[in-house]
């Protein structure tokens, strides 16, 4: 049966997978450092053929990401006189959850291990983060005092989201450790959005502690630092789709994974010494 399967292979399919190298149904042959370059994980073996069936649902997480996060960072800076996030709530229920859990489901689907998990990992940050962005909610009403009818400039409801945003950080820096394998640009993401998230940690933790205007200008940095990531972001979903749509031109991204050894060969289990 293999034997039949490897005849009815065209020569030119049977060279480009000795030679690492992966077609798309359009005929278009893909070398593993491309590969990692358009879906953002290394290429490794599948058992199925998802990636040729299936179009690349990277991009789609990045526009929800992207969009949500420049929102939420000029709003941060407060450009053109902008405060509270309750008018922009969309970007953390609508906007940058649905098109992420979209592309979650589908990186699943196509075997994409690692896009799966920041996809997944994205989706439920804005969508924890956007309940606080909801006073109807009266998350904080617990902490109500006299002189704060809301709570929500209690110290300690403000402790208490500093400590999820420095969880957070850590956990988005885990992350960063990964994307050393795939590319400079992705990289910088989240080795900024972790520090961004320990940066508006110590926002709310000096709002915890009364010093309002200490707290401003660290939830302005957090925001610019968060900008960076919009942009970054922005231009890796530009790369992504140049390349999905042929545009000849070639946009550097820092390729990593030329350090690491070639995950796109299968591990043989039965290798016996």
């Amino acid at each position: 049966m293999a034997t039949e399967n490897k005849q009815d292979t065209p020569s030119y399919a049977v060279r480009d997978e000795e030679k690492g190298l992966h077609r798309t149904t359009t005929g278009v042959t893909m070398s593993p450092e491309l590969f990692e370059k358009l879906y953002l994980t290394p290429k490794v073996p599948h058992a199925g053929d998802y990636n040729k069936r299936f179009a690349n649902p990277t991009a789609l997480g990045f526009v929800g990401f992207v969009i949500s996060t420049f929102t939420f960072s000029t709003v941060l800076m407060g450009w053109g006189g902008a405060s509270g996030l309750t008018p922009v709530a969309g970007i953390f229920f609508f906007v940058g959850p649905v098109l992420l859990v979209f592309s979650m489901v589908f990186e699943w689907i196509m075997g994409n291990f690692f896009p799966m998990m920041v996809m997944g990992l994205f989706a439920v940050f804005w969508l924890s983060f956007g309940l606080l962005q909801l006073p109807t909610l009266g998350l904080a009403t617990p902490y109500a005092t006299e002189a704060d009818p809301s709570g929500m400039a209690s110290p300690e409801y403000n402790a208490t989201v500093a400590m999820y945003l420095l969880i957070w950080g850590f956990a988005l820096f885990t992350f960063f450790i990964f994307t050393t394998k795939i590319n400079a640009v992705f990289a910088m993401i989240f080795l900024l959005v972790s520090s961004a998230a320990w940066v508006l940690a110590g926002a709310y933790w000096k709002v915890s502690t009364g010093d309002f205007a200490m707290a401003g200008h660290l939830q302005t940095a957090g925001g610019a630092l968060l900008f960076v990531v919009a942009v970054l972001g922005w231009y890796m979903c530009f790369v992504i789709m140049a390349g999905e749509m042929r545009l000849n031109i070639n946009f550097p991204v820092g390729d990593l994974s030329r350090f690491w050894p070639r995950t796109d060969v299968p591990i043989d289990n039965d290798h016996e010494d």
